[in-house]
């Protein structure tokens, strides 16, 4: 494979990890309305249903009294935006900004020791944290695949010409 089609391959997996990056953290700027809607659609008499209104009313209690603590998760919202940009160095310059895809990977693996350790602290359901889990797995993929891209994308362009390193 070329260098040409591998930059094209990274760019194309570093846009849809930035733009799930952007949109993961803009759902905190309409969590009420967001929980509201699901709480509404989401087939009753199961547990995550049950689990999905005690959030909702506890989000709506939360607006309604202390509306100030929403601003956390503007702040949320904000830092995934913020993150996504890191990426831009990615873009520019793969092999020169590996780095920032080796980041987003630990970051990716973070999220397992915080739902477990801190979910179970804050009693949040099982199956929850699970679903928080899936972050990590999903966001792993693309970034697995742009760092063995870089990878080879690194090894071609150090060749110098006639074969040599």
């Amino acid at each position: 494979m070329e260098t040409r089609q591998l930059r094209t391959l990274i760019r194309r997996w570093v846009i849809f990890f930035m733009i799930a990056l952007a949109l993961s953290g803009a759902t905190a700027f309409a969590l009420e309305t967001e929980l509201d809607w699901l709480a509404r659609v989401w087939p009753p008499g199961n547990a995550l249903h049950s689990w999905l209104v005690r959030v909702d009313g506890a989000i709506k209690d939360t607006n309604a009294h202390y509306p100030f603590m929403a601003y956390g998760y503007d702040w949320l919202a904000f830092a995934h935006l913020v993150i996504a940009m890191a990426f831009i160095g990615v873009l520019r310059d793969p092999v020169r900004n590996k780095w920032v895809i080796e980041f987003a990977m630990l970051a990716c693996l973070a999220v397992f020791p915080l739902a477990f350790i801190a979910g179970a602290i804050r009693g949040i359901p099982m199956y929850w944290r699970l679903i928080d889990c899936s972050f990590g797995v999903i966001g792993l993929v693309p970034l697995v695949l742009c760092y063995r891209k870089i990878g080879v994308l690194e090894r071609l362009t150090q060749k110098k010409p006639g074969g040599h390193r």
